[in-house]
């Protein structure tokens, strides 16, 4: 299957959203001294090791938009097209870090290796997201830049493609250019579907609109590729993020923290409340919250995958700090952000 981003990225994807709003659940609730005082809506997809759907809540066939999610399929198309690096570089090509030093450096060494420096980078400058990597940035009298913002290993690592492949740099976010052309041909491969539009990430990157059932085969393939041993570049993405969950995300992370926690993981978030998650046996599940809101992505898929049987997201697992969050009220716990009982499948663990 092969596909091409089209020349503009943005009134394809506004038509696409205009047809019918996703027919989203309750999926989790927040509670404060036993009353519900907010309630997230959301999709959830569970596929197979064979990337067909197990159970969905939602809309799981309706497009969306997998922001930062979408990056180890586009680090697969790097590799693809000849992007040879350390692991750890190669985790931080799929990352949206926190903009630590490790991340920084990083990102420097990439450019380097392929003779270039962050000039030649077309990402939006932004200060460190991690806070703790931000306060310490600022208060060396750090500034916003390509480097510190949390895409900048995966922009380095396109500029590096081009330079491998005889592509220009300039204007590698381009929908027409090479770089992107094999971007979306990887992704619809991955995904097994055809992009219902395209518009543009907040990074500059062009940015599809797919089915969580798409994005969730997408990372069942990949963390199963990685858990197989093969020599694909499905593997070298998927064993790269579980070995080095730290250069994905940063300490204090959750996606980090989930790795960490159960081997042969590859885990991502996105803006806009979007969780996947690829098990090494080939199964997966994806999370969109509709309002676009953080907290509740993890709980809901540490739930999702409850469900699904993994050990480490039963009680009293090691996955259990991210199935909640407290709720507080002057300094102490009052009330719990937990998925909603009833919303998904029943916990196989």
């Amino acid at each position: 299957m092969t596909s091409s981003a089209p020349s503009s990225t943005h009134s394809s994807a506004a038509s696409a959203g205009a047809a019918a709003l996703p027919a989203h659940v309750p999926l989790a609730v927040q509670l404060r001294g036993g009353a519900v005082e907010g309630v997230h809506y959301g999709t959830v997809a569970a596929t197979d090791a064979e990337g067909a759907l197990l159970w969905g809540a939602g809309s799981p066939e309706a497009p969306f938009f997998p922001r930062s999610a979408l990056k180890p399929l586009q680090a697969v198309a790097l590799v693809r097209a000849g992007l040879s690096l350390p692991a750890e570089l190669l985790a931080l090509a799929a990352a949206s870090h926190s903009g630590g030093p490790a991340h920084r450096e990083g990102t420097r060494r990439i450019l380097s290796l392929h003779g270039l420096d962050e000039a030649v980078l077309a990402n939006t400058t932004d200060l460190p997201y991690g806070v703790r990597e931000r306060e310490e940035w600022i208060a060396t009298g750090g500034h916003a830049d390509r480097v510190c913002q949390n895409c900048s290993g995966k922009h380095a690592a396109m500029a590096a493609v081009c330079t491998l492949n005889d592509w220009p740099t300039a204007g590698y976010l381009a929908p027409t250019h090479p770089l992107q052309r094999l971007v979306a041909e990887t992704v619809a491969e991955l995904t097994g579907e055809e992009p219902a539009g395209w518009t543009t990430d907040g990074c500059g990157t062009p940015l599809p609109a797919l089915s969580l059932i798409g994005m969730a085969r997408a990372y069942g393939r990949i963390a199963r590729a990685a858990a197989e041993g093969s020599g694909s570049p499905e593997a070298a993405v998927g064993r790269a993020m579980s070995l080095h969950p730290e250069m994905v995300a940063g300490d204090g992370r959750d996606v980090t923290a989930f790795m960490r926690a159960v081997p042969g993981a590859v885990a991502k978030d996105g803006f806009e409340g979007v969780q996947l998650v690829g098990l090494p046996d080939g199964r997966a599940v994806g999370v969109k919250v509709s309002d676009g809101g953080d907290r509740a992505r993890m709980p809901i898929a540490v739930r999702s995958l409850a469900a699904l049987g993994l050990p480490e997201a039963g009680e009293g697992g090691p996955l259990a700090a991210l199935a909640t969050q407290p709720v507080l009220g002057g300094g102490r716990a009052v009330g719990v952000l937990t998925a909603l009982d009833g919303a998904l499948p029943p916990a196989a663990v």
